[in-house]
């Protein structure tokens, strides 16, 4: 999948792959001055809070320092059925801006068709998950206070001028749920500055940072923070204890009230049993198996009751692994394990190549009529076909999928 947030980003940062995700704090500029607005514009952040049903956390608003509460800014409406939906109110929330504030929108993602093919394509190209907040500051409005993430991070300023603050970790790697807190940082600064429009930074897990507009008067700053959350030991940790479950001597009960030589022969098995389980499913095995079981992200399905579709895209959060040899190519992806002819494959790899699809040229372009492969990879969750915003989304952020058979 070739997007052009990814290009732009690793040329940015001046890197040649995901491998320096969470390493150290780095700082770069897109040298294309029109993708920010494409990826985002205030008015386009506003008009969709104004039309979701949102709720509390997922938006918030703080001003003076402090989270203010949901009852400031939204309101409660009910339906002549009895429903009853909260919607942000907007004259609230035009009040608010105009005195200064802050606003986040957790997971863009959800709802921004061109931040949902971003964050899919970051996901392909990091293999972790990822997902996009907006904050919008007006006026001379604070931020956060200084804190620290427990995931990396990637900062694009898409509008206006905010000052950041950006400090070393405290504690190495910390984790929200800790064996320790981690509450004092650090008081060496590595990084004093503000970022303007087209401004780009990474902030690995840990590093403690701070922005703000209490310095800057009038007008507003508009910034994505993208965050890919990575597996530590921990998460492999709590995968093999579903895995030990197959064994029959970690199913069986703890000996309380046996002989100390039967609690003993029982402590020894289960130690055995643990060290060959960490080693027939290594790391590795944890990594490949999230890859391949997660379930894809919803879509659109009409099952074909608007007619056969025209294009379709690869939806799943990861690229789909694909095994061919001279009898059969072998799909694993969401969960599923599909099989089909191996004449089939050159079809099968533009299909999931995560770019758009027009299905009347896999014919042309591969030699293999691909109108039944649709149908299995639209059924199955692989694919979807594309609707008029994914498809928009997907002409201004990636390149058409050609096969390897076209000059």
């Amino acid at each position: 999948m070739h997007h052009r947030l990814v290009e732009a980003l690793e040329a940015a940062f001046g890197w040649t792959g995901p491998a320096p995700l969470g390493g150290e704090f780095t700082r770069g500029r897109l040298t294309d001055p029109a993708l920010p607005s494409r990826l985002l514009t205030p008015a386009r952040l506003l008009d969709t809070v104004m039309r979701r049903g949102l709720s509390h956390p997922q938006f918030r608003a703080f001003q003076d320092g402090r989270e203010l509460h949901p009852g400031e800014y939204f309101t409660d409406t009910v339906t002549r059925r009895g429903q009853g939906i909260r919607f942000v109110n907007m004259t609230r929330l035009s009040a608010l801006m105009q005195d200064g504030a802050t606003l986040v929108l957790d997971e863009l993602d959800f709802f921004d068709p061109a931040l949902e093919v971003a964050c899919r394509a970051l996901q392909w190209w990091s293999r972790e998950l990822v997902q996009v907040n907006a904050y919008l500051t007006t006026q001379d409005a604070a931020g956060f206070a200084l804190h620290w993430d427990d995931h990396d991070v990637v900062i694009v300023q898409i509008v206006g001028e905010k000052s950041w603050d950006v400090r070393g970790a405290s504690r190495p790697v910390p984790m929200y749920r800790d064996a320790e807190p981690n509450n004092t940082p650090p008081e060496s600064t590595i990084w004093r500055g503000t970022l303007r429009a087209g401004d780009v930074v990474h902030i690995p897990r840990g590093h403690w940072h701070q922005a703000t507009r209490t310095d800057r008067g009038g007008g507003y700053s508009l910034h994505l923070t993208f965050g890919f959350v990575k597996r530590t030991g921990v998460n492999w940790l709590t995968w093999l204890t579903d895995q030990c479950r197959r064994d029959e001597v970690f199913r069986a009960d703890l000996d309380r009230w046996g002989a100390p030589a039967d609690q003993s022969q029982q402590e020894q098995q289960l130690t055995v049993a643990l060290t060959r389980l960490a080693e027939d499913y290594p790391p590795s095995a944890f990594l490949a198996a999230r890859e391949r079981e997660r379930p894809a992200a919803r879509h659109v399905q009409t099952a074909g009751l608007f007619g056969p579709p025209a294009a379709l895209v690869c939806v799943t959060d990861f690229r789909p692994l694909i095994e061919a040899d001279d009898e059969q190519v072998r799909i694993i992806a969401s969960g599923k394990q599909i099989t089909v002819h191996a004449k089939a494959e050159p079809a099968v790899r533009l299909m999931l190549s995560g770019e758009p699809v027009d299905i009347e040229r896999v014919g042309i372009e591969t030699g293999i009529d691909g109108r039944e492969l649709v149908g299995i990879f639209i059924r199955e969750g692989l694919c979807a076909e594309l609707t008029d915003e994914l498809s928009s989304a997907c002409t201004a952020w990636l390149r058409p999928a050609r096969s390897s058979n076209t000059p």
